[in-house]
């Protein structure tokens, strides 16, 4: 079944977050490449961390190609086509951890911001100073290449502003693949400082795009912005938020309680969530709760609530 026909008939359950999971199987995970570099090292190390997720019961794996971009490798001395090979082997590998789940399942693979290809935090600022044409040229070679893998969507996500998204909704016209476009948020704005109204409404009508919503945010952020894309386009909506855990620089810890719950699912559910998973510091555990959430929801609902 097609994703799109699969979200007609019930939400799905996303993953969670990739890189925790790695880490958690004791993966060192900062060289700039982030967990990419693993997809050359370390390849059995993401199939299992997507066979993780799965056995908790996510329906849908985003692969981790987030980071892996033609430029970000040929920066470590990789060329063009043995990224072209690891860009398909994150696909191939989400892909070959499912087929052992028993049940249908997709695989998404992860277009990350131009920022997450600098490695400076500029992915949750924007504004790289590029223009949109600018951003479509370094876009469309890793979209077509992912495209080429034959994944089930492509996963347009942490877009932290409206000149990036109009530049990434351009590079995914003609590939054949539809996408979701996912922003990184704060609040009811683009980490850029753009109202999400207008963020949302580009998206309205590109044919390409199936769902529109938020990752990598706040979980408290969630339900405001997922009720918000659901009214701006009439789409299905996609969420996966952090675990409101911050990140101590200085002290290079996370800090606070994690805010994730299973309990907010209903909410998320109930104002248009349709793909429904967690981002970062979002390991298996959680994603268990949200897959048993939507089990009961789809229990009281009946076949296609």
């Amino acid at each position: 079944m097609r994703l799109v026909e699969a979200l007609a008939q019930r939400p799905l359950v996303l993953d969670g977050g990739l890189s925790n999971q790695l880490e958690a199987a004791g993966h060192d995970l900062s060289d700039a490449l982030w967990s990419a570099r693993l997809l050359a090292d370390e390849p059995a190390a993401i199939e299992g961390a997507h066979r993780a997720y799965y056995e908790a019961g996510a329906e849908v794996a985003i692969t981790a190609s987030y980071q892996a971009t033609y430029e970000g490798f040929a920066r470590h001395g990789i060329g063009a086509g043995r990224t072209r090979e690891l860009l398909t082997s994150s696909v191939d590998l989400a892909r070959r951890a499912g087929s052992a789940a028993g049940r249908e399942v997709w695989v998404a693979a992860s277009a990350g911001p131009y920022g997450a290809m600098l490695a400076d935090g500029s992915e949750y600022r924007g504004r790289y100073g590029l223009s949109v044409d600018e951003l479509e040229r370094f876009h469309r070679p890793r979209l077509e290449t992912l495209a080429e893998a034959g994944p089930d969507v492509l996963a347009l996500e942490t877009v932290p502003d409206t000149d990036e998204a109009r530049a990434l909704l351009r590079a995914v016209r003609g590939l054949g693949v539809p996408a979701w476009l996912s922003y990184s948020i704060a609040g009811t704005r683009t980490r850029a400082g753009q109202p999400l109204e207008e963020a949302f409404a580009l998206a309205a009508d590109a044919d390409d795009v199936i769902a529109v919503g938020v990752n990598c945010c706040d979980p408290g952020d969630a339900e405001a912005a997922v009720a918000l894309a659901a009214r701006v386009t009439g789409k299905p909506v996609v969420v996966y938020p952090n675990s409101g855990e911050t990140w101590d620089a200085a002290a290079r810890s996370w800090r606070g309680p994690t805010r994730f719950a299973a309990g907010q699912v209903a909410g998320w559910r109930a104002a248009g969530a349709r793909l429904i998973g967690g981002c970062c510091r979002v390991g298996p555990a959680a994603v268990a709760e949200v897959a048993r959430e939507l089990g009961a929801g789809r229990e009281g609902l009946g076949h296609g609530g």
